[in-house]
């Protein structure tokens, strides 16, 4: 039973990760404010390769629906404009010398829809992942009761609790999108 004891602890980290992947995945999403994680995930082509805008630039809020983009090589300002336009945000920079001011239009309705939809979508990945792990889980348990390795009673009571901690991850993933829905929908 020791070694069913240290497998729900993986399978906790496991599906734990699966919701801090959510959560990262949402914090991209853009709502009415101004964050500067919304922009984690565009790239500048910066020397010849594909980095991270974190590290050609300084991303700050100084206000609630601004975003500043401080350059730290003035000849990457152009890149850093680019990437920012091309990215799916639709956010519209202001060039100010190697400063860009990203100023966040209000959303409208139908984008708040819109973007509701791919917060369930995300929320439905991490379900499907966390399903994945308990479907791990329960075929490891029926694997070690076929060994001989637990007793047919042990394996029912541990993929109950796998069940349980399945049944746990699925409502905070629930409750994660439901919190980012509202925020969406916040006006």
């Amino acid at each position: 039973m020791a070694d069913a004891e240290l497998d729900m602890k993986d399978l906790k980290r496991r599906m734990d990760g699966a919701i801090s992947v959510l959560k990262t995945e949402l914090s991209g999403l853009r709502t009415g404010r101004a964050s500067s994680s919304m922009l984690e995930s565009i790239t500048v082509d910066a020397y010849g390769q594909q980095m991270p805008i974190n590290q050609v630039a300084t991303v700050s809020v100084p206000e609630p629906r601004m975003v500043s983009v401080q350059v730290w090589d003035k000849s990457m300002v152009g890149a850093v404009e680019k990437a920012i336009r091309n990215s799916s945000l639709g956010l519209n920079p202001v060039i100010d010398g190697t400063n860009l001011r990203l100023p966040i239009p209000e959303l409208n309705e139908e984008r708040r829809q819109e973007l509701a939809k791919v917060a369930h979508k995300y929320g439905e990945q991490a379900r499907v992942a966390v399903r994945h792990v308990r479907r791990d889980g329960m075929e490891m348990l029926k694997k070690l009761e076929k060994d001989g390795d637990m007793s047919q009673d042990e394996q029912r009571v541990a993929s109950d609790s796998v069940q349980k901690l399945t049944d746990e991850m699925i409502s905070e993933i629930d409750s994660v999108v439901e919190r980012k829905e509202k925020e969406i929908s916040q006006v």
